[in-house]
């Protein structure tokens, strides 16, 4: 009886401390990590206010490879949501959804997992930093309550080594994902005009007559090049009773230093047709040769205008935001040049700027 006696009072001790020290133990949890990066601003908060790279970035899914993500609600900004399901035991069900979102300045998010706690939530502000303001810091933090629960606040005493260390390789994760994205603010493309901001579009289904050329940077001997393969191309045309189906275009295949390598492409189809394109038995001249090509989804800059000499830094601004905004681009970068070659070699030059996704 004595030795239960001390054993019940050893556990009522036992018991006390749990209360007394789970008392005084904080309850809520702050953490706050940093790092910074050479990229625009513009692409570091259009990263994070979309969850559409979420996998790109966050360390959360390399613990379990073969988690399933979900995306709902807009591409981006508040309502966005991403939920995951695992079948790891640490991991299981949770998602990340914006709450808030303040252009250029910081993304806040609400998160569900497993772990003790409520009302967790993690935020992302943004501050113009190093000469000139050309780099970012980005900074994370993130809180959790545990109210009155003694066990959540135990766990509070392992956040800043699990949740913590979890931060602080996202972020770097996330700076260097940033680095392999083109250094291009393209935001500027549509600060004048609204409707020139890159978009995804549907591509249909197109035959081209396309000639290929390679020729040293000059101007003179790029368009003169240019307008002799549209001379072979409009042969084949009148030949086969074709005529033009959108503006010439110009697929580049190596902008060097002292080389331009590009096709010439027209997009054709029979005279007077209409409707959706399908493949064309086409009597080919020359240097010219047919491609086919299969309805797809492309980026595209709409109606750019300058000289074509600019038209690379678009192709690479293009670039950036598709990746930026989750899209894998694929196969080469062309323009539709609306103004015609000549007119493409002067300040009132007009193209839409196109990059396939997948």
């Amino acid at each position: 009886m004595t030795r239960l006696i001390e054993i019940l009072i050893s556990l009522a001790i036992v018991a006390a401390l749990f209360l007394i020290v789970g008392i005084a133990l904080p309850a809520s949890r702050h953490l706050q990590h940093s790092v910074e990066t050479n990229r625009k601003l513009t692409i570091v908060f259009d990263t994070l206010n979309s969850l559409r790279r979420f996998k790109d970035w966050n360390i959360l899914v390399l613990k379990d490879p073969a988690m399933q993500l979900k995306l709902s609600g807009p591409e981006s900004g508040v309502g966005a949501r991403l939920e995951y399901d695992s079948k790891e035991k640490g991991l299981r069900q949770g998602s990340w959804e914006i709450t808030a979102s303040e252009p250029g300045k910081r993304v806040a998010y609400a998160l569900t997992d497993i772990e003790p706690g409520k009302n967790k939530r993690t935020e992302f502000t943004l501050k113009p930093t190093g000469r000139g303001g050309r780099n970012v810091e980005i900074t994370q933090t993130y809180a959790v309550d545990y109210g009155w629960n003694l066990i959540g606040r135990y766990a509070g005493l392992y956040v800043s080594s699990s949740v913590g260390e979890d931060m602080k390789a996202s972020l770097g994760r996330l700076t260097n994902m940033l680095a392999a994205v083109p250094n291009f603010d393209y935001a500027e493309l549509s600060k004048a005009d609204p409707a020139k901001a890159p978009k995804v579009v549907d591509r249909p289904a197109e035959n081209l007559l396309v000639v290929t050329a390679a020729v040293e940077r000059s101007n003179e001997k790029v368009m003169g090049q240019m307008n002799s393969n549209i001379e072979w191309i409009k042969k084949v045309m009148a030949s086969n009773g074709l005529e033009a189906d959108g503006p010439v275009r110009i697929i580049t295949n190596e902008f060097g230093a002292e080389m331009y390598s590009f096709d010439v492409a027209q997009p054709v189809r029979k005279i007077g047709a209409t409707g959706p394109a399908g493949k064309l038995d086409i009597k080919l001249e020359g240097p010219v040769t047919a491609v086919y090509t299969e309805p797809t989804k492309v980026a595209v800059v709409p109606g750019f205008k300058g000289h074509m000499a600019n038209l690379a830094k678009v192709r690479d601004a293009l670039r950036g935001w598709a990746m930026t905004h989750g899209y894998e681009t694929v196969e080469r970068p062309y323009e539709s040049w609306k103004s015609g070659i000549t007119g493409g070699f002067t300040e009132e030059g007009e193209y839409d700027v196109f990059w396939a996704v997948k």
